[in-house]
């Protein structure tokens, strides 16, 4: 067990390094389940508690708010439970009081008569009026959710600034670099995405995790295994000093230990224990550690079961509570009733009795990820040093922002400017966050400061003598809030380190000083901030010391209470504070008007969507998503839609200007989100083939330049009858030679990279695929037999005997229908230039084509057969057939028929072996194929452990190529960052097999398949799903070759054994209709 631990204390570090790594998966599985929950299951309900209706009715917005970001799926249900009558009932109660409120929800929603139905099954003849009936259809519903609770409904003391909006919500900005033009990330958002992952751990069965809304656990939890009709606490070890202000978990030895986790009964649990309880509770580990109570804890089964039943009838034990005026802890009261060690003390508790009764059967459990980072945001400071500290890495320090040129301004690098607009002549020193603000200049904020919410705009309200107008001190916090009934805001402050709780003969301080300093510098006696009648402890929370004033005013008096003032104004401004209304921030957060914030914020974030959509479309370049930014733009109710139309009118004005640069492609997809963001769907759908008739036109210029003029012509040209008696008079046939050619193509297989061969990326970006040309069952599957005749006219065959006879080559012309089974071949016709010049006017053509692989195969088979076709009617008019020629005229090909696809296709197909190409955007199109030389090594290896397997799945490759395409032609930043990873992994998979490290491709190839679903979670279905997890314990890896939607999967064995036993079990398993391919690679 201690060999265990040690070996995960050693990949810690490792993991804690590669924080940006996690983040990524889990927001890569957040949006997987929110995009296509079928497929990877999400939570049928969030549930957040809140510490009164008004606080509720702001996180219902937020809530409201992640939806429409795409952070949780339509389907969910989203539910902000306050305590009742803003009683605190304690986070215990409120858990109990938040499933009984989902429980109603889904009586009144969804099954309106539950209790009925439990009736008719049971054979109750008792009346639907039963209270308990009721009671009990509810549990039966209940215990067969999957649901996600976040406490967020404490005071934030220790956060102040967070406050009004809910410290669970405060902005945490990493990964904000990998989406620039999307939402702010808040501390909510990552959670979603770290509990997506542990959503799969309950796997069908019924339950719900809870969570703490000021806690960042950084673990995958996508690996957590929890024990079934139990509830079990996430743990993780830490140092004692650290234990002294948080739970302890005091956990049984166990032999269920990995490298990574353990899982273990709990014994006893501890609260900011000492080191004397720790050491007298035996629950210091070998290592001189102790278990950290996360606040995570998941409850299923039997557990979860008998927990929704006395959650259903909570509602007198809620009121007995709030009677005698008592609350119940989550961490300290309903926990210890699974832990027997604590029911003796619980049962002196309120309602302790009955939570042992209740509860008391089940027990609970430890898993301790040895790997958890658990980031805390309990105070301002600790806020700054996540942005500073082990995740400063990830922090976008710029996003959604209005920020002046760097020789207007003094704002350091290291500065994390968020939503807000910075005006010329602001300072802003180290480190210090700014969000959801507006500062006019003049403003000077120090070092290690954070400003929320705030709009200082002074120039038409203050005139000094000095530049500076204000200045926030280093370590300082700053807020503004609008008080509910008086339309009035009041501008907040505090030292970045005052304790709020701390009182005044406890080392209390405001604005970093002790209170006693604060008093006498002032002027000011504790009756001015404290009622003498009132029995509480005298501390910053409940000081009368933020004055209602105009703001300037308020600007002034806060210099004065910072100790800033200038001597000559300190008179003034102690009368100015004196005289005023004061507030404190315990009867602020009572009197936060909470709609009017909502309203602000939108507002403040839908002009600086504007803005900047304005700028990328004034400038020309269109570079950024303008369709995500007019999603922000339009939550200004009140002018969203008319900035829209304004900015729509300026589109054909900058395609002019630009036309030489920019592609008509990006500028037709711009028209069509900004007609869709004014409601105008008509005008977008008709102007959406403009859009792939530019793709197309583009791609051709770029592959052959020059060519495309004649691209999509019919014959210039005639009939051959017309062209015969035009050309009759003097003119000399050429003899018949018959010419027969036959070329026959092996498939590709691709291991990474593909996406970033197909245009219009490969035509603006460097793209590279690696990927491998193999035969299947002993030959090349791929072929066309071309001969030449005597009498004109063109007959096309192919392998299921369609036939199609042409005489009139003027009927040869893009574009083509979709449903034309002879469109390959036409095109090919046309790409050649055959058609165009008129080369059949004295001979005709056979053309018969094969493809001996399924429909849908995802090995690239019409674009193979697209080469095979080119190559052959080059070869039969003695025209270029060069690989690289033949795989350019494939690419525009592709275009003309309206399926779209890249390069890699016909190159895997051209090319023999392994091959990495990459492709360099220009006129034209430039491919660079760099042939692996396979060891025998190597072969071996590949031979014995990759299998290729057809799933039984028919996929076509342009529907997901269209919704991938129109995302980069508004440079969607996900997609963008996707592709490019993919490109890196091409050149790192090279590499590796190269050292043939068979073990990292598998690794490349999971993170590839990854990647794709990032593209398009419909790039696979729930059979491949199965076929998937039924293959992962084998392999090292696997993904679907192509586009994927279905057709050929390769799975990587983790050695030759496992590859044959997982061929042998594949091949026994008939449900997964999946048939394995005998395969060689094509030398």
């Amino acid at each position: 067990m201690e060999s265990s631990r040690k070996a995960g204390r050693s990949s810690r570090a490792k993991q804690k390094h590669d924080l940006a790594s996690l983040l990524r998966k889990s927001w890569y599985h957040l949006r997987l389940s929110v995009r296509h929950p079928s497929r990877v299951p999400t939570w049928d309900a969030i549930l957040l508690t809140a510490a009164s209706p008004e606080q509720a009715q702001l996180y219902t917005w937020q809530l409201q708010r992640a939806k429409r970001m795409g952070r949780i799926a339509p389907s969910t249900v989203t539910l902000a439970v306050p305590d009742p009558d803003g009683h605190r009932i304690g986070s215990g109660a409120a858990t109990l009081n938040a499933i009984h409120a989902l429980a109603l929800h889904y009586r009144n929603h969804f099954v309106p008569d539950l209790h009925s139905q439990v009736a008719s099954t049971n054979g109750s003849g008792s009346g639907a009026g039963d209270g308990d009936g009721d009671d009990v259809a509810m549990a039966e519903l209940m215990a067969k959710k999957h649901i996600l609770l976040l406490h967020a409904g404490g005071d934030s003391k220790r956060v102040p600034w967070a406050n009004p909006m809910g410290k669970v919500f405060l902005p945490l900005p990493y990964l904000a670099g990998d989406d620039p033009d999307g939402p702010v990330p808040l501390l909510f958002d990552h959670i979603l995405a770290i509990a997506s992952c542990a959503r799969q751990a309950f796997g069908s069965e019924g339950g719900m995790l809870t969570m703490t809304g000021d806690v960042l656990p950084c673990f995958d939890a996508s690996t957590m295994t929890l024990p079934q009709d139990t509830s079990c606490i996430i743990t993780v070890p830490i140092t004692l000093d650290v234990a002294s202000n948080h739970g302890v978990i005091v956990a049984a030895k166990t032999k269920n230990n990995t490298q990574n986790y353990a899982v273990s009964l709990v014994d006893n649990l501890l609260q900011k224990p000492s080191v004397e309880e720790l050491v007298k509770s035996k629950a210091v580990l070998a290592d001189g550690r102790t278990l950290l109570d996360t606040g995570i804890i998941a409850v299923r089964g039997k557990a979860w079961s008998e927990l929704v039943t006395l959650s259903c009838s909570s509602q007198q034990m809620i009121s007995e509570l709030i009677k005698i005026k008592k609350e119940m802890s989550l961490y300290e009261d309903l926990v210890a009733a699974w832990v027997p060690a604590k029911h003796e003390w619980l049962r002196k508790r309120p309602l302790g009795e009955e939570l042992v009764n209740k509860l008391g059967k089940q027990k609970m459990f430890s898993y301790c990820d040895y790997d958890l980072l658990f980031l805390h945001f309990g105070t301002s400071n600790e806020v700054l040093e996540h942005l500073s500290g082990v995740g400063s890495e990830l922090v976008g320090r710029r996003h959604l922002c209005s920020i002046p040129a760097t020789t207007a301004a003094d704002i350091t690098a290291s500065a994390v400017i968020l939503s807000s607009k910075i005006a010329p002549g602001v300072s802003i020193g180290e480190d210090s966050l700014i969000y959801d603000s507006s500062i006019s200049g003049g403003i000077q904020i120090g070092s290690l400061c954070i400003v929320v919410g705030v709009n200082i705009a002074l120039d038409d309200h203050l005139s000094t003598e000095d530049s500076i107008k204000f200045m926030l001190p280093d370590r300082h916090c700053l807020w503004e809030v609008p008080l509910v009934g008086s339309g009035e805001r009041v501008l907040v402050f505090c030292g970045l380190h005052d304790n709020p709780k701390s009182s005044l003969s406890r080392d209390g301080t405001f604005c970093g000083k002790p209170w006693k300093k604060v008093l006498h510098d002032l002027g000011i006696q504790e009756s001015d901030l404290w009622e003498s009648s009132s029995t509480d402890e005298k501390c910053l929370w409940n000081s009368k010391i933020f004055p209602i004033l105009p703001y300037s005013q308020m600007l002034n008096v806060a210099l004065w209470l910072m100790g800033l003032a200038k001597p000559k104004t300190e008179h003034m401004l102690s009368s100015l504070w004196r005289s005023s209304s004061r507030i404190s921030l315990e009867e602020l957060h009572r009197s936060i008007d909470f709609s009017t914030m909502c309203i602000g914020s939108s507002n403040h974030q839908a002009d600086l969507a504007a803005g900047i959509a304005k700028a990328c479309i004034s400038y020309g370049m269109l570079g950024r998503n303008l369709s995500q930014l007019c999603e922000e733009i339009l939550q200004n109710e009140g002018s969203g839609v008319e900035i829209c139309m304004d900015f729509l009118g300026m589109c054909p004005k900058v395609q002019e200007q630009n036309s030489n640069i920019l592609p008509k492609s990006r500028a037709y997809q711009v028209q069509v989100d900004l007609l869709r963001a004014c409601n105008d769907e008509v005008t977008a759908c008709k102007l959406e083939p403009k859009v792939w008739a530019a793709v197309a036109d583009e791609t051709a210029s770029a592959v052959r330049y020059g060519f495309k003029e004649h691209l999509s012509e019919s014959p210039g040209s005639l009939s051959c009858l017309e062209y015969q008696n035009n050309h009759h008079d003097g003119h000399t046939h050429e003899p018949f030679h018959r010419r027969m050619v036959k070329v026959e193509l092996p498939v590709r297989v691709d291991f990474v990279g593909g996406w970033s061969d197909t245009p219009p990326w490969s035509i603006e970006r460097a793209g590279c695929v690696l990927n491998m040309a193999i035969s299947l069952e002993g030959s090349a599957p791929i072929g066309t037999v071309i001969e030449t005749t005597e009498t004109t006219g063109v007959l096309i065959t192919d392998d299921v005997n369609n036939k199609l006879h042409i005489e009139d080559y003027k009927s040869i012309s893009a574009p083509f229908d979709g449903d034309d089974p002879f469109r390959l071949v036409k095109s090919a016709l046309l790409v050649t230039g055959i058609i165009h010049d008129n080369i059949l006017v004295d001979m005709g053509m056979k053309i018969k084509t094969w493809a001996n692989v399924p429909r849908g195969s995802g090995l690239g088979t019409s674009s193979i057969l697209a080469a095979a076709v080119v190559k052959a009617l080059l070869q039969i008019i003695d025209g270029d057939d060069s690989t690289e020629n033949v795989a350019r005229l494939v690419l525009v090909l592709e275009q003309l028929m309206g399926t779209g696809g890249g390069w890699q296709d016909q190159i895997g197909g051209l090319y023999p072996g392994i091959k990495c190409t990459s492709s360099f955007p220009g006129i034209p199109l430039r491919l660079q194929v760099i042939p692996l030389l396979a060891s025998p090594q190597l072969v071996s290896k590949l031979q014995q452990r990759l299998l290729v397997v057809f799933t039984g799945q028919v996929r076509l490759a342009h529907k997901v190529l269209q919704k991938v395409v129109i995302r980069y032609l508004r440079r969607d930043n996900l997609l963008v960052s996707s592709i490019k990873r993919l490109v890196e992994l091409a050149k790192i998979g090279r590499e590796a097999l190269m050292n043939c490290d068979i073990d990292e491709l598998g690794e490349i190839m999971l993170e590839a398949w990854r990647l794709h679903q990032e593209l398009d979670p419909y790039c696979s279905n729930e059979c491949v799903d199965r076929l998937f997890s039924f293959a992962s314990p084998y392999c090292s890896g696997y993904k679907l070759v192509g586009a994927g939607g279905g057709g050929f999967a390769l799975l990587l064995a983790k050695d030759a054994d496992q590859a044959m036993e997982l061929r042998q079990r594949l091949q026994d398993n008939k449900d997964l209709n999946a048939k394995i391919y005998n395969w060689q690679i094509f030398l």
